[in-house]
């Protein structure tokens, strides 16, 4: 039996989310509302409206202000731009809530660091949606890339989301691919191969950005990222190549779905405990920190 699947024994974490867009209205409140280890107690987004068509679904409230749903929680989950949560991850730390962020943690390395400095000083739990970690297929593949060893990686995650849609969102459209989707890509290097010491990028991440890392190890990798391609699905794909046989991980092959409970079950885990995962807001500055390597080129 998978912890997931164990019996929820502790009383479920109150959990107030900030944002009402796609996201947060496809993913964030249907996942937090549906429990165990979770309860929705509120929103808040800067359009009452979309709030409340948020909210209504679950039975939670709309909160007047940020203020007001600190008060109807214990723990806070973002889904808003990154400028934005990083301001107000700040300020939820220093109330003493746990916090349930998405990536990229900022929209700069400063901003990432101020947002850490503030989950230390108030010694919160922290967790950050990157959503394929918590597959169980990811988490086979990188268990198999453990007892390899691999000299070179090459990485491609390419989609159109930024050509047109929900996610054709402004910050997206101005950052493009590093931004949004290079914190996916390389956390599963880096998890895959051994941490990254250092990364170059060249291209336009708007367009199309190449990514070549280096590795702890002495591996390098390489990763190409953009969002403004045409193609069908998205493409996310990595493969490990050494003396043993190419080791594949195809992002075809993976059903978001079954991460969403272990997302929760973990983030509330880490609540009920008092000890943030892995996945906590210091992963989050070390990719923040590639990132801006790669846009130093």
């Amino acid at each position: 039996m998978t912890g997931a699947s164990l019996p929820w024994t502790h009383s479920p974490v109150k959990v107030g989310l900030v944002g009402a867009g796609p996201w947060a209205r496809g993913v964030h409140a249907r996942v937090l509302a549906a429990g165990p280890e979770t309860r929705l107690t509120a929103v808040w987004a800067r359009r009452a409206e979309a709030a409340h068509e948020t909210a209504a679904p679950y039975g939670a409230e709309v909160a007047a202000s940020f203020e007001e749903l600190l008060d109807t929680c214990e723990a806070v989950a973002f889904a808003v731009p990154p400028f934005v949560q990083a301001e107000l991850a700040c300020r939820a730390a220093a109330a003493g809530k746990a916090l349930l962020l998405e990536k990229p943690l900022a929209m700069d390395l400063p901003s990432a660091q101020r947002l850490v400095d503030a989950v230390d000083t108030a010694g919160v739990v922290s967790q950050v949606v990157l959503t394929s970690r918590y597959n169980p297929a990811t988490r086979r593949f990188l268990a198999a890339a453990q007892s390899v060893e691999a000299v070179g990686a090459r990485a491609c995650m390419v989609t159109g989301a930024f050509l047109g849609g929900e996610f054709a969102t402004p910050w997206r459209l101005e950052h493009g691919a590093l931004l949004d989707l290079g914190p996916h890509v390389l956390d599963l290097l880096d998890a895959a191969m051994g941490p990254i010491v250092r990364v170059r990028g060249a291209g336009d991440p708007r367009r199309w950005i190449e990514l070549t890392c280096e590795h702890a190890s002495g591996a390098v990798s390489q990763a190409s990222l953009s969002g403004s391609v045409n193609v069908e699905n998205g493409i996310t794909r990595i493969e490990l190549f050494g003396p043993h046989p190419e080791l594949v991980y195809d992002g075809a092959d993976i059903d978001h779905e079954e991460s969403l409970p272990v997302l929760r079950r973990e983030f509330a885990t880490a609540v009920r405990t008092g000890k943030s995962g892995e996945l906590d807001v210091h992963r989050g500055l070390h990719l923040q920190t590639l990132m801006a390597q790669a846009m130093e080129g």
